[in-house]
């Protein structure tokens, strides 16, 4: 039997006595051939389930949560697996993003509503992680995460390929007539050869390692692909240690302190991270009540070494990295940049958790002084242009653009762009700045993964690789540039970045932390006096609710009655 709760089970409201009600609940739940005892005060372990045959990332999960459901029985619990609205990234239009709120709220208010005392978040898929987080952090139960795991490398003629990375690599070699188009297609199998998600360190393997920094996850499953049998082995591990959770009420708000936030934006220096996770690990604080902003994303980053060799930064991938030692050996080699007395979901430290690992593989994992970047972490830029802040990744970056001057080419929303970035007459080199507008929280909406901008095709035929890029979107993880992003305020709300025009000169200086454009105030008084907003792009439903509260990118493009975490009483009983 599970350790007994120091303070009464929550799902004994529903299932405890003698009473009309709680027959009800219990004459219900038997007709799944339940037996009595299943309700003796054991707890109820909720498991979380995003799958979805539309998110392909999480389309494993039925087999997964079987082996979470025999780890809560062998401890002594009682499963109960639910389903919530599944974000999947590679189909969901017109951006996963603009759904991860309506995610968290259906996490939250399904948590709330029912009778379980812990819960398993069974996340994959980039969105599913930080919605998971967000809706169970609002309720501040008992609550672990297993993660799906990452799929199999790719491979393809003879070598390794990642997903995303080398889409983004293989489709500028066509436009710029190095790749035939049927090699291009014969890639299409080849990269994704399993079950799982992004095998490259993009969003989804990104805040599978920050879910495990926070100290929320058994150690190593951000690493394990999804087809190997440990991530079985975790899974039933999982659904072991929730029992014990509840029996210690051990709830997210124990584990989810500053202190841990701070170790995660470290960790997502040190692995190369995706620049996403500045706004879910923003938008998770703000649900659990602790105070992270912008700044300490700067601070905490700015001295620590990216030391994971994965695409897109390096040149290995997550299976290469699960074998190195995956995160407990990055976590034991930059340790004493980290908080080790945090506690976590094992009910030990972050010390005891990492005390044996090792680095199995130094070209994977690789030691300080062989560094990809000397100051990973993500460059927080201000300045007339992005007065609430912008952000930039060094590891993905080219070195030689991290200071540069040049004159704006400017997009006035993705569409344009696709219209005119491969005409001929477009007056555009490698020294311009390409500008994107119309692409964040609100003018999107849902802010896409839309900033690393495909260069004009006439100058990838010139061996042009990489141009500084600045837009109020969001790019994928799996991508890579000197690419400017999250420019807050956005220009739909008729920040700096909807005034800029195409002549106007841009200074970026990532050292000095400094996005300035260079036009005159009075000038821009007067453009700001001439903009308008733009038409929404949909009325009514669930998009006129997000464009309406949605927070800028720098609060974490959260719905602004969201943020706070509201707690689990228990519902009034219905009628």
């Amino acid at each position: 039997m599970a350790q007994k709760s120091p303070r009464p089970l929550r799902s004994q409201a529903w299932f405890g006595g003698d009473s009309k009600d709680s027959f009800i609940h219990r004459s219900w739940m038997k007709n799944g051939g339940l037996p009595d005892d299943a309700f003796d005060g054991r707890p109820v372990i909720g498991i979380c389930n995003t799958f979805s045959e539309f998110t392909p990332c999480n389309a494993h999960f039925r087999g997964l949560a079987e082996q979470v459901k025999l780890g809560v029985l062998e401890a002594g619990g009682l499963p109960l697996e639910f389903p919530v609205f599944s974000c999947g990234e590679s189909n969901l239009r017109p951006t996963a993003m603009l759904f991860r709120n309506l995610a968290s709220m259906d996490v939250e208010e399904a948590i709330r509503g029912n009778p379980m005392d812990g819960v398993v978040l069974m996340a994959g898929c980039d969105k599913t992680t930080p919605s998971l987080l967000m809706g169970a952090a609002s309720c501040d139960l008992p609550s672990i995460v297993i993660s799906g795991g990452p799929m199999l490398n790719g491979k393809f003629r003879g070598a390794d390929i990642g997903s995303g990375t080398d889409v983004w690599r293989f489709s500028e070699d066509v436009r710029a007539g190095r790749m035939s188009r049927e090699r291009f297609m014969a890639a299409e199998s080849a990269m994704s050869r399993s079950p799982g998600h992004c095998m490259t360190m993009g969003t989804a393997s990104t805040m599978a390692s920050m879910a495990e920094s926070l100290g929320l996850t058994l150690p190593g499953n951000a690493a394990y692909p999804a087809v190997d049998a440990h991530r079985a082995r975790l899974a039933r591990l999982t659904g072991r240690r929730i029992v014990g959770m509840v029996g210690e009420d051990l709830r997210l708000s124990k584990v989810l302190t500053r202190r841990a936030f701070l170790n995660a934006i470290r960790m997502n220096g040190a692995i190369g991270g995706s620049t996403n996770a500045v706004v879910h690990l923003l938008a998770i604080a703000g649900r659990v009540g602790v105070d992270l902003t912008l700044d300490d994303w700067d601070a905490a980053g700015r001295n620590v070494p990216t030391i994971v060799n994965l695409m897109p930064s390096g040149r290995y991938l997550m299976e290469d990295f699960c074998y190195a030692g995956g995160i407990p050996a990055v976590m034991k080699e930059l340790s004493d940049l980290l908080d080790l007395d945090v506690p976590t979901v094992t009910g030990g430290t972050l010390g005891d958790n990492i005390r044996s690992a090792e680095n199995f593989d130094p070209d994977v994992i690789l030691p300080r002084d062989r560094a990809l970047v000397r100051d990973g972490g993500i460059a927080v830029l201000r300045g007339n242009l992005a007065a609430a802040g912008a952000i930039l990744k060094p590891s993905a970056a080219s070195p030689e653009l991290m200071r540069h001057r040049g004159r704006a080419v400017v997009f006035e929303s993705i569409e344009h762009y696709k219209a005119t970035v491969d005409d001929p007459s477009l007056e555009i080199d490698e020294t311009c700045v390409m500008v994107l507008k119309n692409c964040g929280p609100k003018g999107y909406p849902g802010m896409a993964e839309v900033g690393n901008m495909a260069l004009p095709k006439k100058l990838l035929e010139r061996g042009v690789r990489d141009m500084v890029r600045i837009s109020d979107a969001r790019m994928s993880g799996t991508a890579y540039g000197t690419v400017v992003l999250h420019c807050a305020p956005e220009a739909a709300v008729g920040g700096t970045l909807a005034l800029v025009r195409t002549g106007d000169f841009i200074e970026l200086d990532v050292e000095a932390r400094r996005l300035h454009l260079d036009v005159a105030e009075d000038e821009l008084a007067r453009r700001a006096a001439a903009w308008s907003p733009p038409e929404p792009s949909m009325r009514g439903g669930y998009q006129s609710l997000y464009v309406e509260h949605v927070l800028q990118a720098d609060r974490g493009a959260d719905l602004d009655f969201l943020v706070g975490c509201r707690g689990h009483d228990v519902p009034r009983e219905s009628h």
